[in-house]
């Protein structure tokens, strides 16, 4: 056998491996896709007045991310899957492409959010306060759910503390969601029958305690989308050297 025809058929062996390499793993994207885009639109039919508690950010929701976020995966796992099936070079440099400037924005986003931590920390601390103001009034009922859901689940009262509420009120009063004890008008009894706990500072006690967990998916995604990326590029580059080879 020549040289070069074995070249050749060790090319297209590759070829083929990596075909249905690069299949596998965007089918297996595609799929992640499709659950958090269905995660997402179920969460925004049956939860549709749960938004958020920021009153700058009211479209940033659970939902609305995770439906965000599905559609992009899906339309990348799709491209992935289209360019490894017809071998298209344009497909596959769009895929490597799309797949490394979200890797590249996602390094960058970590490295602001560590770099700026203290003043992420103050202007989330001020905008929560100031959805506080929205609580109970019309049009704001998915903020009303959002806070009462937090301060039930977190038994906490407040942003950084259970007298956040005074300002909305008026009063000596806080939500009902901020009873030890739920019930109807409970929030107009006696202070040492309401949770005193910050709600900022629960929800980072429960984000630090469930760190390891956050790092295994970070590090789980990073090495999904670096694999994505090898794939890709090699698969791109042995379609130009077949290419090349029968040209």
């Amino acid at each position: 056998m020549r040289p070069e025809l074995r070249r050749c058929r060790m090319a297209e062996g590759c070829m083929m491996a990596l075909r249905y390499g690069m299949v596998f793993f965007n089918l297996l994207f595609w799929l992640g896709g499709c659950g958090i885009l269905g995660v997402g639109v179920w969460l925004s039919v049956t939860q549709g007045n749960f938004a958020t508690l920021s009153s700058s950010l009211p479209s940033l929701s659970a939902a609305n991310l995770l439906i965000a976020v599905g559609t992009i995966i899906m339309v990348i796992g799709c491209l992935g899957c289209v360019g490894a099936v017809k071998e298209s070079r344009p497909i596959l440099l769009t895929f490597f492409i799309l797949l490394l400037l979200i890797f590249f924005l996602e390094i960058l986003s970590i490295m602001l959010f560590f770099i700026y931590q203290d003043e992420i920390d103050e202007y989330a601390q001020r905008d929560l306060k100031k959805g506080l103001q929205l609580f109970g009034t019309e049009g704001n009922v998915g903020l009303t759910n959002a806070w009462m859901i937090v301060q039930t689940d977190f038994r906490c009262c407040g942003v950084t503390n259970h007298t956040d509420w005074f300002e909305v009120y008026n009063a000596t009063r806080v939500p009902d969601s901020c009873c030890l004890e739920y019930s109807d008008n409970c929030g107009l009894d006696n202070p040492g029958t309401w949770w005193t706990a910050p709600c900022y500072e629960r929800v980072k006690d429960w984000l630090n305690e469930n760190l390891v967990a956050l790092w295994i998916f970070a590090l789980c995604t990073a090495l999904t989308q670096i694999l994505g990326l090898v794939f890709s590029m090699t698969m791109f580059c042995q379609a130009v050297k077949v290419e090349t080879f029968y040209a």
